[in-house]
């Protein structure tokens, strides 16, 4: 009786732990599908990011013209920049930090860290709002290039 009262609690210690590695999973995707994530990626974006990339994700002018202090502009985030480029795991790890992190020790970048002032999950809103705005086939690109890893 003892032993199958032992293996009931191991069963039941088994499923459990496979549900809350199932819901943790899924719980830090950048999924562009997911209509409520996108909107409030949207507002978001819109407080924190569109001062720089732009309200219609355009970036700046001459994005690939360095300005006279050595900065690079900032860049569009829509299809025709190269934000879709890098998987999602790079575009939260720069968003979060800034891009200084990734840079050769001379790079010269306005991007900030948001460290502080956006939670992991306000990026990855953020950034599911900015993927849900491209095309499908961009879209399907980039979402290869997760797969990779």
């Amino acid at each position: 009786m003892n032993r199958r009262i032992g293996w009931g609690i191991v069963l039941v210690a088994a499923i459990g732990s496979a549900v809350v590695a199932w819901w943790w999973q899924g719980r830090d995707r950048i999924d562009a599908t997911d209509k409520a994530l996108v909107e409030r990626g949207r507002g978001i974006y819109a407080r924190a990011c569109a001062e720089c990339h732009g309200a219609d994700l355009q970036g700046e002018p001459d994005w690939r013209i360095r300005k006279p202090s050595g900065e690079l502009p900032a860049p569009p985030h829509d299809a025709s920049g190269h934000t879709w480029h890098h998987d999602d795991e790079y575009l939260f790890a720069v968003t979060k930090h800034g891009l200084a992190r990734f840079a050769p020790p001379d790079y010269k970048s306005a991007m900030p860290s948001f460290v502080g002032t956006l939670s992991d999950a306000d990026i990855r809103a953020v950034l599911a709002f900015i993927k849900s705005t491209w095309p499908d086939e961009i879209r399907k690109r980039q979402e290869a290039l997760n797969q990779k890893r």
